[in-house]
């Protein structure tokens, strides 16, 4: 039992470190626009606060957190050209591990949710 949680939270851990890896790769010139388009929208909602199935949903609600987005950061790093992934693993692992706070990125992540909600309720009203 033990050894099957070790293994869950080294998965884990490569997902977290994965994340920020899909945040360099779009930063990077070789990466496609395709990719950089999936990855920008993955890595949004892996940090936005507000999901597409509700956590307090029974199981479902974090069907979405714990299975779908692992398979997408998955998919897009297998799309990554591979010495644009390896740049770019070597400067995730190489930096400082210090949380630093993107209000200009986090305000954009909430405008586009607001905005997508006023979208939605103005088609029902």
């Amino acid at each position: 039992m033990e050894k099957a949680l070790t293994s869950l939270k080294s998965k884990a851990r490569k997902v977290k470190q994965d994340i920020f890896v899909l945040v360099e790769a779009y930063k990077h010139p070789k990466t496609p626009l395709f990719v950089k388009l999936l990855s920008i929208i993955i890595v949004a909602y892996a940090f936005s606060p507000i999901d597409l199935i509700p956590d307090f949903i029974p199981i479902l609600g974090y069907l979405d957190d714990v299975i779908l987005i692992p398979i997408a950061i998955t998919f897009i790093i297998k799309l990554i050209p591979t010495d644009v992934l390896e740049e770019c693993r070597d400067l995730v692992r190489n930096s400082p591990k210090e949380k630093k706070k993107n209000w200009i990125a986090g305000s954009i992540i909430i405008l586009v949710w607001v905005a997508v909600l006023y979208w939605v309720v103005s088609l029902f009203i």
